[in-house]
């Protein structure tokens, strides 16, 4: 790839990455300010922590709105208008004057921030297809990664000279700040000639039992890091008495392994397969939520539930790229759909679950510990029952197998049939032949 196309690709990854990062840090950067907010609002930690649910929330219902708005009108002009509402609910949430009224602008934020989440993924189903869109999902990962990492780090620090309202202040400006540069310099993905009138395409995708059985997986691990999440700045400050810096380190050093798993992922997906990393990804978190769960049984020593913590967070490294690969591949023509249900199920699961974690309040471990522990293994049982072979599939003849982390959708055939089949067929191939290049 020569120089000048490698400039504004780097330049489209960047724009993607911070996009998908907007939900990290509207949920992790205010976290060190929890307890703070609590007594500011005179809130208990269940309440305290419906402003996470509710911003959750409102990122899984968002999805479903920006999706299928970016499959018609393409992805720019829904992009720009998501982030301008997620500006304006940011800037709301700094002077919010109860527990109530917090909650419901976070609702609001989540759904802002829920377009530059399903956008960028849409984006990368756009540009690319096969080993090569796992490998750009890997690499979002990784750096979106960095907010998880910086988030909570930024915000304890920020604690220092500000309130967790100065938090807020900062989202906003973030906000503000992505809508001029996206408005200046990302560019349509989706050409005119592609779009298609809003889509009753939801029915038809959840009927695909392979494309559900990724999402759920997908979005059950996904519920297990937010229940984490959710629960572990009580149970690490509260219960362990770190503090909030202490607090931030742990989360930091926990998002760097998630980082590194992503990294790994995107070297190893040509070699190993999608589907093999997802499976590695899935029973990793489910060893490390055992961990977790055993530690918070038996009251063990701090190190033992900082373990668990580290392998349940660094799995879903492996877990995210490639459930996310594996779910758009037969589903290019309307994968601003395809991603809002990805992504609906991610912050759907994690928001009704996530309350649930902090159900021992600030002196008991044990149901954070016992939802990181169920949620994966439900997760590797669900893509076990819905994505596996359909019969016949064993005695097709080693010149027709497909390559590593391909799946064959549901019925035999791609939707569309066989011409439709030789279409993708022929399309996957070339795009994997092919240098990947701006428009």
């Amino acid at each position: 790839m020569s120089n000048d196309a490698a400039g504004p690709r780097t330049r489209l990854i960047v724009l993607l990455a911070a996009l998908v990062a907007l939900g990290p840090l509207s949920i992790d950067a205010y976290l060190p300010g929890l307890p703070d907010l609590a007594d500011d609002l005179r809130a208990g930690a269940s309440a305290t922590q419906l402003t996470l649910t509710a911003c959750l929330a409102g990122l899984a219902i968002g999805q479903l709105i920006a999706g299928p708005l970016s499959d018609t009108y393409g992805r720019r002009r829904p992009l720009l208008a998501g982030l301008a509402l997620y500006t304006i609910a940011g800037a709301l949430c700094a002077v919010a004057p109860d527990i109530r009224t917090l909650v419901g602008l976070r609702l609001v934020q989540g759904i802002g921030g829920a377009f530059g989440i399903v956008i960028a993924n849409a984006m990368v189903r756009d540009r690319t297809s096969g080993t090569r869109t796992a490998r750009l999902f890997s690499t979002l990962t990784l750096i979106t990664g960095l907010a998880p990492v910086f988030a909570p780090v930024l915000g304890g620090q920020l604690l220092r000279v500000t309130s967790w309202r100065g938090i807020f202040v900062s989202l906003a400006a973030l906000g503000a700040v992505m809508l001029a540069a996206c408005a200046a310099g990302l560019p349509q993905t989706r050409p005119s000639a592609s779009r298609r009138p809003l889509p009753a395409v939801f029915r038809q995708l959840l009927s695909d039992r392979v494309f559900t059985g990724y999402v759920l997986a997908n979005g059950l691990v996904f519920a297990a890091m937010f229940a984490y999440i959710s629960g572990s700045p009580f149970v690490l400050q509260e219960i362990h008495g770190l503090s909030p810096q202490q607090y931030s380190a742990v989360f930091a050093l926990n998002a760097a392994g998630l980082i590194a798993a992503a990294q790994i992922s995107g070297r190893l997906v040509d070699r190993a397969g999608a589907r093999v990393l997802l499976l590695a990804g899935l029973l990793g978190a489910t060893a490390g939520g055992t961990t977790v769960l055993g530690a918070a049984l038996t009251r063990a020593p701090l190190p033992v539930l900082l373990i668990g913590l580290f392998v349940l967070v660094s799995s879903v490294g492996l877990v995210m790229p490639n459930a996310a690969a594996q779910a758009l591949t037969d589903h290019g023509a309307h994968a601003g759909s395809a991603a809002a249900l990805l992504g609906f199920s991610q912050f759907m699961f994690g928001g009704a679950l996530a309350p649930l974690a902090g159900a021992g309040g600030a002196t008991d471990a044990l149901p954070m510990g016992i939802i990181v522990a169920v949620l994966p293994a439900l997760a590797l049982l669900t893509l076990g029952v819905l994505t596996r072979p359909m019969p016949g599939w064993r005695t097709r003849s080693p010149a027709r197998q497909r390559p590593a982390g391909h799946r064959r959708p549901v019925g035999g055939l791609p939707l569309g049939g066989v011409r439709e089949h030789e279409r993708h067929r022929h399309r996957a191939v070339a795009a994997d032949r092919r240098v990947d290049t701006p428009q």
